[in-house]
């Protein structure tokens, strides 16, 4: 087990007050590229290899976040990988319907 010294002086509520800001921004973080996404149409400027790395950044913290037991990180990355993954589903059914050049 890793003590944690560096916080010592923090409540479990202030820190799980500082993980769910976190998992806050980061799951707001996609929001206006998703509805950009699916307003427009097309998805030619996403990065599928960006996005699939990030997806599986996500899903491992994910995991972790289950086995701690971390309520915040686990619906902050729950949620956001659920976008990721709409960009990235949003990005392949938009790229099959458009024309592809020559």
């Amino acid at each position: 087990m890793v003590e944690m010294i560096w916080y010592g002086t923090l409540s479990e509520t202030a820190l799980n007050a500082i993980g769910s800001m976190a998992a806050f921004c980061t799951t707001v973080s996609l929001l206006p590229q998703l509805l950009r996404v699916w307003r427009r149409k097309h998805a030619e400027d996403i990065s599928t290899s960006t996005f699939l790395v990030f997806s599986v950044g996500l899903a491992s913290w994910l995991t972790y976040g289950l086995c701690v037991h971390s309520f915040p990180m686990i619906m902050g990355n729950a949620l956001t990988l659920a976008q990721a993954l709409a960009i990235l589903a949003l990005k392949r059914r938009y790229a099959q319907r458009s024309p592809q050049p020559r």
